[in-house]
């Protein structure tokens, strides 16, 4: 270790999730991955790192991102060192039960090999509590079909850069309400040449213009369906 190189053993709880959230910012991977360990050696719950350490730390990484203070490369390194963070949470998260904020399945679309945005959007919703099922590019409808009735998600999220591969999510919402299952889903959709009135014309439920908007929207709605749940289930 050099001299000026920081000991993360030597910072209390508090200084260690700040150096963390600094570090994430930076994608600085390894670091990331010591603070994890460090912090469930002092005995925190894996939930607790995800959320006071990682989740906070991205979050900030996301509001960047969308003021535009931070690009796509940057935000890619935070999210890689994000997700070696998550590596060794989430084997413990699943043996705790911790609870999660909701679920998703996305992918772009049939026609579409574009992934940037998409692995974006994947990371940063991971990074914000939601259990992300990436079911990659060139997605024919049968391919969302089976992940949705695999997985169950509350969201289902579509990607498409090319203008011309933009009217095959409208295929797969068309399928959904076919088959009468469009109202078990939230439906967002994403990618450059998209808007919101594209959006609201096919029948999706919200258009995420980058992956902070799509992690923010994701959670409104998610809480709103919670909400409406509960109030079913008071009534």
């Amino acid at each position: 270790m050099s001299d000026d190189e920081l000991d993360l053993n030597t910072l209390n709880d508090d200084e260690l999730v700040e150096q963390m959230g600094d570090d994430l910012y930076d994608g600085l991977k390894e670091e990331i991955e010591v603070g994890t360990h460090i912090l469930l050696d002092r005995g925190w719950t894996p939930y607790d790192v995800l959320t006071k350490s990682l989740v906070a730390g991205m979050t900030i990484v996301g509001e960047d991102f969308r003021d535009g203070i931070l690009y796509v490369p940057e935000v890619l390194m935070a999210a890689n060192a994000m997700k070696a963070g998550m590596a060794i949470l989430k084997p413990l998260l699943a043996e705790t039960g911790a609870p999660r904020i909701g679920s998703m399945v996305i992918g772009t679309v049939k026609g579409d090999i574009h992934d940037i945005g998409k692995n974006l959007v994947s990371m940063m919703m991971e990074g914000a509590g939601f259990e992300v099922v990436d079911i990659g590019i060139n997605n024919p409808v049968e391919n969302y079909l089976d992940a949705i009735e695999e997985h169950k998600p509350d969201i289902l999220g579509m990607s498409a850069l090319l203008t011309t591969t933009m009217p095959y999510m409208k295929v797969v919402i068309e399928t959904l309400v076919e088959k009468g299952i469009r109202d078990d889903y939230i439906v967002l959709v994403g990618g450059a040449p998209l808007n919101e009135a594209f959006a609201e014309s096919i029948g999706a439920d919200g258009y995420c213009r980058d992956a902070a908007v799509a992690v923010e929207t994701a959670k409104e709605f998610v809480a709103r369906r919670h909400n409406m749940i509960g109030a079913r289930a008071n009534a």
